[in-house]
């Protein structure tokens, strides 16, 4: 009896070790009013629109004066920010947008499974108007939403066959 007592004590003492898991913690977001941030835009779904903006190629950076102090500890998830755009947009020398163009945003928070938390907040520019004429648009402060750690190298051969 006294073995199955000791066996059973050190049973347990084995599966009491603490788990560790994610923390709760997400990085927070703070950019005070009259900051200048880069954002990049990312690939458009729907280029139907014919504008201006479907040939801007992925990547390009908008320099956003921001109008509107953003702070995730305060603000929630899907609040609203705007800004004003400092440089214009150009393509092959001609502007498609003026500088001082209305910029819409978001604050968003993003599942990622490469970013230790499993979250991460993210500011994301939705729109932008320019003497009236608005666009729809995507572009963010990281150049990819893709988590580049999960992403198969292009010579990988886990491809399908």
């Amino acid at each position: 009896m006294r073995r199955f007592f000791a066996v059973l004590l050190c049973s347990v003492s084995l599966l009491a070790n603490p788990a560790f898991g994610q923390s709760v913690a997400i990085a927070p977001v703070r950019v005070a009013a009259g900051a200048v941030l880069k954002f990049h835009l990312q690939t458009r779904l729907n280029q139907t629109t014919g504008d201006a903006l479907d040939a801007l190629p992925k990547g390009t950076v908008l320099e956003v004066g921001m109008l509107d102090s953003v702070d995730s500890d305060i603000d929630r998830d899907g609040t609203e920010f705007h800004g004003t755009l400092v440089t214009p947009l150009l393509m092959e020398g001609e502007v498609i947008v003026h500088s001082e163009a209305e910029v819409r945003g978001l604050l968003v928070l993003l599942r990622s499974k490469s970013h230790p938390e499993g979250f991460r907040y993210e500011l994301l520019v939705t729109g932008l108007t320019d003497r009236g004429k608005s666009y729809d648009l995507t572009a963010s402060l990281n150049p990819s939403f893709v988590d580049t750690a999960t992403q198969p190298a292009a010579d990988s051969k886990s491809a399908t066959k």
